[in-house]
């Protein structure tokens, strides 16, 4: 009985400090998947390594092509506001384009800028972000109109 008694509260002990481990950064989950809308729309995947390092894969769809990106993010706490990050990092993507401004594949290295807010009770993340990128090939260059709002499902 003495046994069962110190297991469960050990297992007590450990979820109450993963639970303080996770809130002192803000950080409040560990999967996202959902969408991201911007001049077109995007399907978002975001995956915690370490509780303040994360990759996020997003898929990009409009009607003058598609672009793949991978995101390295590091995130911190904004001091005062529970369950918001603010997050910077670097990636890079591979566009598919048929545009006036050149058709074909084209690859590029990216940042990121945003803000991550983590619902409280609910299994919803929104993200706000700036993705300037520069990409390579004739008359390719510098970009800063990528970024967007991402809604995700939390598990």
């Amino acid at each position: 009985m003495r046994k069962v008694l110190a297991l469960t509260v050990l297992i007590s002990l450990a979820t109450l400090v993963q639970a303080q481990s996770k809130s002192s950064n803000g950080h409040s989950y560990r999967t996202a998947l959902g969408v991201k809308v911007w001049d077109g729309g995007g399907i978002s995947f975001k995956h915690f390594l370490t509780d303040k390092n994360a990759i996020e894969l997003i898929g990009y769809f409009w009607n003058q092509g598609t672009r793949i990106t991978g995101l390295y993010e590091i995130h911190g706490p904004i001091n005062g506001a529970p369950g918001l990050l603010w997050y910077i990092g670097p990636g890079a993507h591979i566009g598919f384009y048929n545009t006036k401004y050149g058709d074909g594949a084209f690859a590029g290295i990216d940042g990121v800028l945003g803000l991550d807010y983590k619902f409280n009770g609910a299994p919803i993340n929104i993200s706000l972000d700036w993705q300037p990128s520069f990409e390579f090939g004739d008359g390719r260059g510098f970009v800063g109109s990528w970024g967007g709002l991402g809604i995700r499902y939390t598990f």
